[in-house]
C-alpha cells in the first residue's frame, strides 16, 4: 500500500511544499481542483520532488475535451519518467452546468465514452492505432503526423475515476484504471455499495482486480496536544457538514442512519449558513466518517480499516500539524 498525501500548492510554492512532503516520507502527492489549475504545480513537484508519484485528485473532465486531457497526460507522464496518475471525475451537475457552461447528463454514459476517447489518443500514439473513436458524445477521428505525440518512454499513464454513485463506480470498474474513493465515505458504503460496484464492472470488461488500482481517501483528525486536536476536530466538522449539504452525497449517509439530515443541511447551505452546518456533525457522525485518535494510534486504525482494500492510501486532513507527526504516522502506515 503507497500513501500518498495532499498536495495543496500554487505554482509560486509547488517546489518547497513536493519536497516537504517528499521529506516527510509520502510515497506520492495529489492536487486538487479548486481555485487553481491542478496540473500546473505537478510539474514543479516532479522537477523538484522526483522521488514523488505525482496525481490529479481530481481534475474535472466535461469541461475539458479528452483530446486535452491526452496530451496533458502524456506530457506530464514522459516528464516525470512513468509516474503520473490522471485523476478524473464528473464534479456535481451545479458546477458542471452553471460554473462551467457545459453538459453534465448522463454523468456515467459520458463519462464512459470520455475515458474510452482519451485511452483512444493513448493508444493511438502508443501502439499505432488508427484515432477512430465514434460515440455518441465525442467523436476523434483525425491524427497527423504534426499532431502525434509520439511513443511514450515510459508507458500509458493510468486512469483512476473519482466515483461516488454506484453507476459512476460501476463506469470505473469497467473503463479505468483504477477507482478514487471519495474521502466523504463510510466502511459499510465502501464495502457494501462501492467496492461490489467496481466488481460488477471488472467483471462486465472481462477484467482482473489485480489490473486495478484502489486509491481510497481517509479523512484523519488528530493533534499532539488538546488543543491541536480540537482545531483538527472543528476543521474536520466543517468540512463533513460541507459534504453533507450536497445532494449527491447522500448515499454515505444513508449507508449509516443519517441520509435525513441531509436535506436539511441542503436548505441551510442554500440560505447561506454554512457556519451552522458543523453543529449538525456529532460524534458519531464523525467517527463513521473519519478515522480519529491520537498520533501514535493512526496508523494502526488505518491499517485496521483501510488495510485490505486499498492500493493507495491519500490521507486528507484539512488543518495545520507538525510535519513530525505525520512523518511518524506516514513512517508506521509503509511498515
Amino acid at each position: 500500500m503507497k500513501i500518498d498525501g495532499p498536495f495543496y500548492a500554487m505554482m509560486d510554492g509547488a517546489a518547497e511544499e513536493a519536497k516537504r512532503l517528499r521529506d516527510i516520507g509520502y510515497d506520492g502527492v495529489y492536487s486538487l481542483e479548486g481555485s487553481w489549475d491542478p496540473f500546473y504545480p505537478l510539474v514543479l513537484a516532479s522537477e523538484h520532488a522526483p522521488e514523488l508519484d505525482i496525481a490529479t485528485g481530481i481534475a474535472v473532465a466535461f469541461p475539458r475535451n479528452p483530446s486535452h486531457l491526452a496530451y496533458q497526460a502524456w506530457d506530464l507522464q514522459r516528464f516525470s519518467k512513468g509516474k503520473f496518475l490522471l485523476g478524473i471525475g464528473s464534479q456535481i451537475k451545479p458546477h458542471i452546468e452553471k460554473r462551467f457552461g457545459v453538459e453534465f447528463s448522463p454523468p456515467a454514459p459520458r463519462m464512459r465514452e470520455y475515458i474510452q476517447a482519451v485511452k483512444a489518443f493513448f493508444n493511438c500514439w502508443q501502439y499505432d492505432e488508427r484515432l477512430d473513436f465514434r460515440g455518441k458524445y465525442y467523436t476523434h477521428t483525425l491524427m497527423t503526423p504534426m499532431f502525434h505525440a509520439g511513443k511514450n518512454p515510459y508507458g500509458v499513464p493510468p486512469i483512476l475515476l473519482g466515483a461516488l454513485g454506484p453507476k459512476m463506480t460501476q463506469v470505473a470498474g469497467e473503463v479505468a484504471d483504477g477507482l478514487i474513493v471519495h474521502p466523504f465515505n463510510t466502511m459499510p458504503f465502501l464495502e457494501e455499495q462501492a467496492l461490489p460496484a467496481v466488481t460488477l464492472g471488472l467483471e462486465k470488461a472481462n477484467r482482473s482486480r489485480d489490473d486495478f488500482i484502489m486509491q481510497i481517501n481517509a479523512i484523519v483528525i488528530t493533534g499532539e496536544t488538546d488543543a491541536e486536536y480540537k482545531a483538527a476536530e472543528d476543521s474536520v466538522k466543517s468540512l463533513l457538514g460541507f459534504y453533507s449539504s450536497t445532494p449527491a452525497y447522500k448515499p454515505p449517509m444513508d449507508s449509516v442512519g443519517y441520509g435525513d439530515l441531509q436535506p436539511r443541511l441542503n436548505a441551510l447551505s442554500k440560505e447561506g449558513k454554512w457556519d451552522e452546518l458543523a453543529t449538525y456533525i456529532d460524534d458519531d457522525f464523525i467517527d463513521a466518517f473519519t478515522t480519529r485518535g491520537k498520533p501514535d494510534e493512526i496508523a494502526g486504525k488505518l491499517k485496521a480499516k483501510y488495510g485490505k482494500h486499498a492500493d493507495r492510501l491519500s490521507i486528507y486532513a484539512p488543518y495545520a500539524a507538525p510535519d513530525a507527526m505525520w512523518k511518524k504516522i506516514v513512517t508506521e502506515l509503509k511498515a
